[in-house]
C-alpha cells in the first residue's frame, strides 16, 4: 500500500504503572500523610481502592471520590511528587524517547490520573500538551485539593470509552495499559488492539483479555516494527538461572527486563531456546548441552568455572563467559551486571575468555556486535561490506586473542538492511547481531 494510503495510526497510552512504573495517587499519599497518625491505614485504603478499580471490582468514579478524600493534599506535595514521578519513568519508555519525537501528534496520553502531575512528566518526552487527556483537581484558596472536575468523562465508569467517542479519532487505534479502564476500550471497539502492559505490574485479569501481552514498549514497537531504542527486546530474550542463585541476582536481571526462568536443573527443553545462563556456584553444563546452546550469548557462572563449564567450547560458540575463580562475596551481583552489560552494551570486561572491551553507548546509532575465528583479513572483508552499502561508520573497536576476533561497529541508523545478512555470511563468522 503506498505511503499516502496509509491509515493514520494512533497510539492511546495510560500513565499510572505505564508510563510511570508507580501509581501517582499512591505515591501522593505516602508524600501528603507523611506525618498523618493514620497513614498505614490510610495507605492501604487507598492502594486497595486503586487495584479495585483497575481490576474492575469497583466503579472508578467511586475508587477516585474515596481516594482523594482520603489524601489530604496540596499543591506543595503535587509539586514534591512531580520530582518523584520523573524519576520513575518506565524504562522502557524512558529509553525510547526518540520515538514520541517523532510520533508526537499520533500519541495520546489518556489517563484516569490528573494532569497537575502527568503533564510535567510527560511533556519532557515530546508528548504534546493538547495530547494529554486525564482528570483535574478542585483546590480551595489555601491550595488544598478539595475534589475534581466531575463534568471530565475521565471522571466516570467508562471515561476512556466516553472521551475517544468524543475525539472521533480516523484511524488505527492501539491502546497500551494495566488495567481493566484501558481493556474496556478494545471491548467497546474503539481501537484495534491492546496491549497489556506488564513492565511494573501484571494484573492476570487483565492480561486474559489482551490481544497482546508486552512486558515492555520495546515490545510493543518490535511486534508493530516500528522505531525503537533497542533492535530486540530484552523480554524475548530468555535468561535461565540454575540451582541455588541468590535472590540478588535474580532481582538485577529481572529489573533489566530479561525473561526469568529459575530452574533446579538445565532441562532439555531449554537448551536450544537459552540466551543467557546463570549457574549457582556448584552447577555445571555438559560439553554436549552447551555445543547445542546455539542462541546462548552469555553464560555467568556464581563461582569458579573450572571443569565446570568448558571455556574453550564457549570460545568456539561465541558465548562470552563471566566467572570468579577466587569466589569473592561480590559474585552475586557483579557476575549478573556484566551478563546485562555484555547484552545492552556489548561490553566483555573481566570476561574469562573474551578479548576485553567497554564502550560508551552512542547516541542515535545501531551497534553491530561480529564474532569471529582470529583469522588474517576478516576486518578487511567487514569493512568492505560497511563500503559496498556505504554505510555510516560513527565508531569501531576490534579487539583479539588467539582464538577469536570482537568488532563492535557504530553505525548511522539508515543502512540497507542487506548489510546484515552480508556480515553473517562472512566466512568464520561465529556470531553476528544488532545490539541496539
Amino acid at each position: 500500500m503506498p505511503h499516502s494510503e496509509m491509515k493514520s495510526r494512533f497510539y492511546i497510552i495510560d500513565f499510572d504503572s505505564t508510563f510511570t512504573q508507580v501509581e501517582a495517587l499512591d505515591e501522593l499519599a505516602r508524600i501528603s500523610l507523611k506525618n498523618h497518625p493514620d497513614r498505614e491505614n490510610r495507605f492501604q485504603q487507598i492502594e486497595d481502592l486503586t487495584h479495585a478499580a483497575m481490576e474492575g471490582r469497583l466503579s472508578f468514579n467511586e475508587s477516585l471520590y474515596k481516594r482523594v478524600q482520603l489524601l489530604d493534599a496540596n499543591r506543595e506535595h503535587l509539586d514534591l511528587l512531580v520530582s518523584r514521578l520523573k524519576k520513575k519513568v518506565s524504562a522502557s519508555f524512558s529509553r525510547n524517547k526518540l520515538f514520541f519525537k517523532k510520533h508526537a501528534a499520533e500519541v495520546l496520553i489518556v489517563s484516569g490520573g490528573f494532569k497537575e502531575f502527568i503533564t510535567p512528566v510527560v511533556m519532557p518526552y515530546h508528548i504534546l500538551k493538547e495530547n494529554i487527556y486525564a482528570n483535574t483537581f478542585r483546590f480551595d484558596k489555601a491550595g488544598k485539593i478539595i475534589g475534581f472536575d466531575e463534568q471530565n468523562p475521565l471522571a466516570t465508569e467508562g471515561g476512556k470509552v466516553k472521551l475517544l467517542e468524543q475525539l472521533d479519532l480516523q484511524g488505527e487505534l492501539f491502546g497500551i495499559g494495566d488495567g481493566h479502564s484501558d481493556f474496556q476500550l478494545k471491548e467497546s471497539g474503539h481501537i484495534k488492539k491492546f496491549y497489556a502492559f506488564t513492565e511494573n505490574i501484571e494484573r492476570k485479569s487483565v492480561s486474559a483479555k489482551a490481544d497482546h501481552v508486552t512486558p515492555s514498549f520495546d515490545e510493543f514497537l518490535y511486534v508493530n516494527q516500528l522505531p525503537r531504542a533497542i533492535s530486540y527486546p530484552k523480554n524475548r530474550i530468555l535468561c535461565l538461572a540454575i540451582g541455588d542463585v541468590p535472590k540478588e541476582s535474580l532481582e538485577i536481571l529481572k529489573k533489566d527486563g530479561f525473561s526469568i526462568r529459575h530452574k533446579s536443573s538445565f532441562e532439555e527443553k531449554y537448551v536450544a531456546d537459552v540466551g543467557m545462563l546463570l549457574l549457582a556456584r556448584d552447577e555445571k553444563v555438559s560439553d554436549e548441552q552447551l555445543k547445542r546452546a546455539v542462541k546462548l550469548k552469555t553464560l555467568g557462572m556464581l563461582g569458579s568455572s573450572q571443569n565446570r563449564v568448558s571455556a574453550a567450547i564457549c570460545t568456539e560458540m561465541g558465548i562470552v563467559l563471566f566467572d570468579d575463580p577466587k569466589n569473592k562475596p561480590r559474585n552475586s551481583s557483579f557476575i549478573p551486571k556484566r551478563m546485562a552489560d555484555f547484552i545492552n552494551k556489548g561490553d566483555t570486561y573481566l570476561s574469562s575468555n573474551f578479548p576485553n572491551l567497554q564502550l560508551p553507548k552512542i547516541a542515535y546509532a545501531h551497534r553491530l556486535i561480529h564474532i569471529h575465528q582470529n583469522v588474517p583479513g576478516i576486518m578487511a572483508q567487514i569493512n568492505q561490506v560497511f563500503a559496498q552499502h556505504q554505510i555510516n561508520i560513527l565508531g569501531q573497536f576490534l579487539m583479539t586473542n588467539p582464538k577469536i576476533g570482537y568488532v563492535i561497529t557504530d553505525v548511522g541508523t539508515h543502512y540497507d538492511k542487506q548489510v546484515l545478512k552480508a556480515l553473517k555470511q562472512i566466512e568464520h563468522t561465529i556470531k553476528f547481531r544488532i545490539l541496539y
